[in-house]
């Protein structure tokens, strides 16, 4: 027998909730499917346990400061683990639990644990259980990829996952991967204690932004003892009697890397491949990220895909904007679509970056003329007077509509100073109005409109 529904979700990350909230608020009866974690990705082994690790290492990194502040700690700052990984974990089984409360509670709603695969495209099946529904979204996201490294089944390694149930600092993390997720980790443990090496295969770090960008954020994180291996050309792993051996072949430095443990972060990739897709229907591309159009319509009429699973977005952010989408044009009869979203971003080291639209090589490649402006956090009261003073903030202006197309903030707070911004790239605005706005003092903020009174045009060397 088969149970009906009005509309199924499967996974319960970011968005699936979310949109079955709206569901189930126009009455209609809805079907929430999920195999493993409530919350998903953010609030089991991303957003909320990193974020929370990461103000654990600001804390144990401002008390090693104390004398740059006027105070003083007798002895050693000592680093409790376990209690760092204690915490991280309540906070995201707090938050899990409220998902699933929140959804057990939901009129309307049907909370089924179980791995849902397709036996047509308009039925799944979770065990001997069928269940139908004129409309399926899918909302499974994605894990960490592992790629096909030689040695990576020799050697023991890490995850973004296991990484948060570690109880003990490493001696010696080597993170693969000098991009996003890879040096967030690579700072909070470095500050928990451990020795740290990054080791990227391409010729800098955080390759998608500028190379003035890259350059800050390597001096940041060699300023604070990381060291930094970029150039890698074949990454490869051995076992060692300490841990494991990963071979980089940089242009300097040893070949090979001794570490304690081993942490890869090279990227993500999706939960489509067990789904029963090609039985329903689904077409995927060669990553395996489901095909979507503008309004996040698969090749299937009457299935959607939402969240990190549709390669639109790689953030809770983006993810939840898909549930917003959906839920507008379908309940709204909005035409809401995924290319009119800006792009804006984070990354969360200290101090951190916030990014929105195009970056400075990005804009440059539309042809189109350009007015820049770059300003050092130095020059950044707010900054000085909190002893941090790294990085700078940049911004890049279409110079005939006086539009802002990107902007960058590397420097304390520059993860909330960043949406001024990221708002006028939002509503169009011209940077005049912007401008010639009257900001708090003292904020990281207020030279924001100093920042767009020092435009000048681009004028490109090299």
């Amino acid at each position: 027998m088969t149970r009906r529904f009005d509309a199924i979700v499967v996974g319960a990350g970011q968005a699936g909730p979310a949109l079955a909230g709206r569901l189930t608020a126009a009455g209609q009866t809805v079907a929430v499917i999920e195999r493993h974690l409530f919350g998903g990705t953010c609030v089991n082994t991303g957003c909320m346990p990193t974020k929370t690790m990461v103000a654990s290492a600001r804390a144990i990194h401002l008390a090693r400061r104390g004398a740059e502040y006027g105070f003083s700690i007798d002895g050693e700052v000592r680093v409790d683990m376990a209690r760092v990984q204690a915490r991280a974990a309540t906070v995201s089984a707090n938050a899990r639990a409220n998902v699933r409360t929140w959804l057990d509670g939901m009129d309307g709603c049907t909370v089924i644990e179980g791995h849902a695969r397709f036996v047509s495209p308009d039925t799944l099946a979770v065990g001997e259980e069928r269940l139908s529904a004129p409309r399926i979204f899918l909302n499974v996201g994605g894990r960490a990829a592992v790629p096909p490294l030689p040695g990576i089944d020799q050697a023991p390694f890490l995850t973004n996952t296991g990484i948060l149930q570690l109880t003990e600092v490493p001696e010696h993390l080597v993170v693969i991967g000098g991009s996003y997720i890879g040096l967030e980790f690579a700072q909070m443990f470095r500050r928990f204690g451990a020795r740290v090496t990054v080791v990227e295969k391409g010729p800098r770090l955080v390759a998608r932004e500028d190379e003035a960008v890259s350059q800050a954020i390597r001096e940041i994180i060699e300023g604070e003892g990381i060291a930094v291996r970029t150039g890698a050309a074949c990454i490869r792993l051995a076992p060692h009697a300490e841990g494991a051996a990963v071979g980089v072949d940089c242009t300097e430095g040893p070949p090979d890397v001794v570490a304690s443990h081993v942490l890869l972060a090279v990227g993500r990739r999706p939960n489509t491949d067990d789904l029963g897709l090609d039985v329903a229907g689904v077409t995927t591309d060669r990553r395996g990220y489901i095909t979507v159009d503008d309004h996040l319509a698969t090749s299937v009429p009457g299935i959607f895909a939402i969240g990190d699973c549709n390669g639109r977005g790689a953030f809770t952010h983006t993810a939840y904007n898909d549930f917003e989408i959906v839920a507008a044009n379908l309940l709204d009869g909005a035409d809401r679509r995924v290319s009119d979203r800006v792009p804006g971003y984070a990354l969360f080291i200290d101090p951190p970056l916030g990014r929105v639209g195009m970056t400075l090589t990005e804009a440059r490649e539309t042809g189109r003329p350009l007015l820049v402006a770059n300003r050092p956090m130095s020059r950044v009261g707010r900054a000085v007077e909190m002893g941090e003073t790294q990085g700078f903030m940049s911004v890049v202006v279409d110079a005939g509509t006086r539009r802002i197309l990107g902007a960058g903030i590397l420097g304390v707070n520059g993860d909330e100073a960043i949406h001024g911004l990221l708002d006028a790239v939002n509503a169009g605005t011209p940077y005049d109005v912007l401008q010639w706005s009257v900001p708090i003092h003292p904020t990281v903020s207020e030279l924001i409109p100093t920042l767009l009174g020092s435009l000048a045009p681009d004028r490109p060397t090299g």
